[in-house]
């Protein structure tokens, strides 16, 4: 979920009624290709082992190794066999009510640009290697599908009672950088750690952050920022009980405590937290003293 809009009533010029746009494909330089091919290699070679089967599956599935950037209208064709969904571009970051409207049809919404290559290893904004190669895999899944159209109806409904502040840390704390529990272990499934080269390691490997078995209330209460790694994440036992649960749950009375509850900070664990890994939070540290 965006974390700020365009804040435009109506989209700008050469931008359709729905903030669509073409992709332009044709217009990628071999530059630009070459950055995706650049990216794409030396995640793939790390993300085995580390990222959830669901997101392989969707990766091989949708022969997203191709290379050179994926052209949307071909990629929706092969995710629409699977999930029904498709994959439509934006010119950057859309209204909620556009962003929901999307989600909740279906439709994945993506940049059509690239980062430079003096950026590989962190861009602020989403690109497309982040939306296409760190979300769409996940497309392919068809619980967690379901999960995304569900999120995207709860967002509608959010926002007729003020509350996608709470329901924003879910997309958060899940769709970008949730983990899940695996027989083989922990593995990432969040397109803001699979499509980063540090993170998809510190993630797993490094002690600083806790990791935390998912409740959703707690998560929906837990601030985050967006310009460092996670010093909290949160760990789904299965895609169907993310699935369950977002269903099951009546929002408006949850939206209720909450707004009379106080906001988690970064990094806290709090008594009712089921903890998988107590963090030494020394990147934390480390990072407040510069």
């Amino acid at each position: 979920m965006a974390e700020e809009t365009h804040g435009l009533d109506a989209p700008p010029p050469g931008v359709a009624a729905d903030w669509t746009i073409p992709q332009g494909w044709d217009r990628y330089t071999a530059q630009e290709h070459a950055t995706w091919d650049t990216l794409f290699a030396r995640q793939s070679r790390l993300l085995p082992g580390r990222a959830s089967d669901a997101y392989l599956r969707g990766l091989d599935a949708l022969k997203l190794s191709d290379g050179g950037i994926p052209h949307f209208e071909e990629l929706s064709d092969r995710l629409e066999q699977l999930t029904g969904w498709r994959v439509v571009a934006v010119p950057g970051l859309v209204p909620d009510e556009v962003f929901f409207d999307h989600m909740a049809n279906r439709r994945f919404v993506a940049g059509n640009f690239i980062r430079r290559p003096d950026q590989l290893d962190y861009l602020q904004e989403p690109d497309v290697f982040h939306d296409v190669f760190g979300h769409v895999p996940m497309l392919a899944d068809p619980v967690f599908a379901d999960y995304l159209e569900a999120y995207g109806k709860g967002g509608q409904r959010a926002m007729a009672h003020d509350a996608l502040k709470w329901l924003g840390r879910l997309y958060w704390y899940t769709v970008e950088f949730g983990l899940i529990a695996e027989p083989e272990g922990l593995r990432i499934y969040g397109s803001g750690i699979v499509s980063s080269f540090a993170e998809s390691r510190f993630a797993l490997d490094d002690p600083s952050p806790n990791r935390v078995v998912f409740d959703l209330a707690r998560v929906m209460r837990t601030a985050y920022r967006i310009d460092d790694f996670q010093q909290n994440y949160f760990v789904i036992p299965s895609f169907d009980e993310l699935l369950r649960v977002t269903v099951e749950t009546d929002f408006a009375p949850l939206y209720d405590r909450l707004k009379a509850l106080p906001d988690i900070p970064v990094a806290a664990i709090v008594p009712e937290d089921e903890v998988l890994t107590l963090g030494t939070q020394d990147h934390a540290r480390s990072k407040a003293t510069v």
